[in-house]
């Protein structure tokens, strides 16, 4: 085995825990703050365990094992989602709290991150046992969260119906209409407009900025999309309603590559009613092939860590726009960068998601809500504004793009540590 695959079987092994601490070691050294000020950032300032018992449809119970991470409170209450997923780990959520604060640090939100999870498989699960799964975990962390202290929303397999159980249950557990404590609800609980479209229109934006600053006209640039869920699928319709041709899109069960541009109702059909592979046998290709596409734009919305340091240097995308959490790994950043690949990271990438959730929060709040065209234009705003700090940022110290937004959000947290005198 040579050299360069021992170091990337080396950084396989780093979980997101350990890879979100390299990464704010990188940003903290080109500020050169004083490590106890890393110290602090390198792990969430409390973390909660649940365990809640459930009655399953046969009379049986199951007690289901639950987490909370926040990770810091400087600027601001805790804000991020909850998943439902079968492999989510402790070190998993806590990792995803801290990238949550950074990911608010960036675009200006007056928050710290939070995370939660629950071990479960929601696809074996009733409707009803859902409910209640929903429902016993908002009882467990009730105490926990808060408007003024941690707001939760959807993330992985949770919903928008999941988020009006939830708040429902908290709001009778204190007594008062609390729809300001979780965001992503349904419209007639408090949502916002444009918030199911968030994350992915949040990411256009930032590929337009990148677009425009390479000189690439939007029209007809090659885009593959890695993950078509809810992130995926939309950021591949709004790119090719900007004029963008998709090639290729996959999910969990591999992907299509149609040269001449996928027909993109015909998979959104495929996807909502049968398989992707149905399109026809001759397009279909392995999620590991379609990273390794000649594009313009790749779009990585699903896993993380599946850029890594063993396929970084067969990336032939101009630009990477990082949908998912965590999609490329530290080691890959490096063989990207010296390639001349501008990743756009997920901290600033998928930041739409969040930065609507914070407008839904503002409307909860005031019991005042917008219409969708100004909730865009606020969003159009943010993300633009975002992406030209973190641009002007890199090039200033001659960093990536990701190293320069860490480098954003690490001052400002650590600005409102000092002025709380915390430090």
């Amino acid at each position: 085995m040579s050299i360069t695959e021992n170091v990337a079987l080396a950084q396989e092994t780093l979980n997101p825990f350990e890879i979100v601490q390299k990464q704010i070691d990188e940003a903290a050294a080109y500020l050169q703050l004083p490590q106890h000020i890393t110290d602090i950032l390198k792990k969430p300032k409390r973390v909660l365990t649940v365990n809640f018992p459930v009655k399953m449809d046969d009379g049986s119970v199951v007690v289901f094992e639950g987490y909370r991470s926040q990770h810091n409170d400087a600027i601001g209450p805790g804000k991020g989602g909850i998943r439902f997923h079968p492999d989510v780990t402790l070190d998993e959520v806590k990792a995803l709290s801290m990238w949550m604060s950074f990911k608010c640090g960036v675009v200006g939100l007056p928050y710290g991150g939070g995370k939660g999870g629950v071990i479960c498989d929601p696809h074996k699960l009733s409707k009803v046992e859902l409910e209640r799964v929903s429902r016993g975990y908002m009882e467990a962390i009730a105490d926990f969260i808060g408007p003024d202290k941690d707001i939760p929303a959807p993330d992985v397999y949770t919903t928008p119906e999941i988020m009006g159980w939830m708040m429902d249950t908290y709001s009778r557990l204190k007594g008062v209409n609390t729809p300001g404590v979780i965001t992503g609800k349904p419209l007639i609980l408090g949502g916002s407009k444009g918030r199911n479209e968030a994350t992915a229109q949040g990411c256009v934006y930032t590929v337009l900025a990148a677009l425009k600053e390479l000189d690439v006209s939007p029209e007809g640039a090659i885009v593959a999309v890695q993950g078509f869920g809810n992130a995926g699928r939309i950021a591949a319709k709004l790119l090719a309603e900007q004029g963008c041709k998709v090639v290729a899109v996959s999910d969990s069960r591999g992907g299509l590559y149609q040269a001449e541009g996928l027909d993109l109702p015909r998979v959104f059909a495929l996807k909502d009613h049968a398989k992707l592979a149905d399109y026809g046998e001759s397009y279909v290709i392995t999620n590991e092939e379609l990273l390794e596409l000649d594009v313009d734009i790749l779009v990585p919305a699903a896993l993380e860590n599946v850029i890594t340091g063993a396929n970084a240097a067969n990336i032939r995308a101009r630009i990477i726009a990082e949908a998912a959490n965590g999609p490329t790994t530290p080691e890959a950043d490096k063989i990207l960068q010296e390639n001349g690949v501008l990743v756009i990271p997920d901290i600033l990438a998928n930041a739409g998601g969040v930065t609507v959730s914070y407008f839904e929060w503002v409307q909860n709040l005031a019991n005042y809500y917008w219409t969708e065209e100004e909730v865009l234009e606020r969003l159009s705003q943010r993300m633009y504004a975002s992406y030209d700090a973190v641009r002007a940022l890199s090039r200033e110290h001659g960093t990536n793009l990701r190293t320069a937004a860490f480098m954003i959000s690490i001052k400002r947290i650590s600005e409102a540590m000092s002025a709380r005198g915390w430090i």
